[in-house]
C-alpha cells in the first residue's frame, strides 16, 4: 500500500445468499482528501463502508484502511477510523457534553481529558450553548453537529460519511459541508458515501459511482461530467409550448443525440460550443423568446443517467445489514 494511500480494496465483494450487495469493488482513495461514493439507495455504500469499518467480513476480495487489513488487523483499524452512520448514534436523553464525555471514556481517556475534549468538539461545532442540553431538544442539523464530533473524540485518521446529510435541510447540509471541508484541511481522509450528487461534486476530490453493488466510473468531477460530452446546453423558452419547436431545432443542430426534457426546459450534452451562435440563430428566426440559454460542464446527474439510463433516485429496498457484526 502506498503511503499515499489511506484506503484501498481489490475485489471487495459482499454477499447475502444469492444477493451480491458489493461486487467485486477496486478503489484507491488518497490520504488527506474526500473521497466520495456516489449511488442510489441499495447501491451498495452502506455494505461496503461496514466491511472497511471492520463491522462486516468480507466475502471475498481484500481492503486496507490505513496500512492494515481489515480481517487481519481490525483493531489497528478501528484506532485509526471514525464512523458516522446515516442516521445519529446519540443517546438523547444525555446532555451534548455528556454524550462526547461517554464516547471519551469509552475510549479509555482519563475522566479529565474526555471532558477538555467534549467542551473542544462542542466549540468546534457551535454546540457550546447546547452543551448541557438534552440531545432530544437538538434541531436535525445539531444532532448531525453533534453525531459528527462523536465521532472525532479519537481524533481518527480516516472519517467515514455514510450518507451524512441524509433529511437535512439545506442550511443544515451547508453548515456539515463546511465542517467537513475544515477536517481534510487539517489532515483528516474522508470517505463519503451520498446519493445527492451535488454533494458528490461539492465535497469530493475524486468520486466512485456504484449501482447495484458495482464500480461503473471513477474519476475527478471534472473528469465524470465529461463522459458525457464535457458541456451541457440548457434551453428553457419563455413560453413552454414552444418546447417542441426548441427540440426540433436541437434535434435538428445535433441529429446523434437525444435531448433530456425537463421542467419546462431541454437539456442535451454538446462537444462543440461553437455551434452555439448558429443555434442561437435558428432559435430567434422561428420566433422563440428565452428565458434560458446556458453552456456549463455537465452536472453529475447528468453523468448517471448516461452510464446507468436513469437518474440517481433512491430505491424502494434498502441494502442488507447483518444481524451481528463480524
Amino acid at each position: 500500500m502506498s503511503q499515499d494511500n489511506a484506503i484501498e480494496t481489490e475485489g471487495l465483494t459482499k454477499r447475502f445468499g444469492d444477493l451480491i450487495a458489493v461486487d467485486h469493488i477496486d478503489l484507491t482513495a488518497r490520504a488527506g482528501t474526500v473521497f466520495g461514493v456516489l449511488g442510489p439507495n441499495g447501491a451498495g455504500k452502506t455494505t461496503m463502508v461496514r466491511m472497511l469499518a471492520t463491522l462486516s467480513q468480507p466475502t471475498a476480495g481484500t481492503a486496507r484502511v490505513g496500512g492494515f487489513d481489515i480481517v487481519r488487523d481490525a483493531g489497528a483499524v478501528r484506532n485509526l477510523i471514525g464512523l458516522t452512520g446515516q442516521f445519529a448514534g446519540i443517546d438523547e436523553l444525555l446532555t451534548g457534553e455528556e454524550n462526547l464525555r461517554f464516547i471519551g471514556r469509552l475510549l479509555g481517556m482519563p475522566t479529565k481529558d474526555a471532558r477538555a475534549r467534549a467542551r473542544e468538539l462542542l466549540a468546534e461545532f457551535d454546540l457550546s450553548d447546547a452543551a448541557d442540553k438534552a440531545a432530544k431538544t437538538y434541531s436535525g442539523g445539531m444532532r448531525r453537529r453533534l453525531d459528527l464530533a462523536a465521532s472525532l473524540v479519537g481524533r481518527p485518521r480516516i472519517l467515514f460519511l455514510d450518507e451524512p446529510t441524509t433529511g437535512l435541510d439545506p442550511r443544515a447540509r451547508g453548515e456539515l459541508w463546511g465542517l467537513v471541508r475544515g477536517l481534510v484541511a487539517d489532515g483528516t481522509t474522508v470517505l463519503l458515501t451520498t446519493q445527492y450528487l451535488e454533494e458528490a461534486d461539492q465535497l469530493a476530490h475524486e468520486i466512485a459511482v456504484i449501482d447495484r453493488g458495482k464500480v461503473i466510473a471513477t474519476g475527478t468531477p471534472t473528469q465524470l461530467k465529461a463522459k458525457i460530452g464535457g458541456q451541457s446546453l440548457r434551453i428553457q423558452p419563455e413560453d413552454h409550448e414552444q418546447l417542441d419547436i426548441v427540440r426540433l431545432i436541437v434535434s435538428t443542430r445535433f441529429p446523434d443525440l437525444d435531448p433530456v426534457v425537463e421542467n419546462g426546459a431541454i437539456t442535451i450534452g454538446v462537444n462543440d460550443d461553437g455551434i452555439m451562435p448558429a443555434l442561437a440563430a435558428d432559435l430567434r428566426d422561428r420566433g422563440v423568446a428565452l428565458t434560458e440559454f446556458h453552456l456549463g460542464l455537465s452536472s453529475l446527474d447528468e453523468v448517471f443517467l448516461t452510464l446507468t439510463g436513469r437518474r440517481a433516485e433512491p430505491e424502494t429496498e434498502d441494502e442488507p445489514i447483518e444481524e451481528e457484526a463480524k
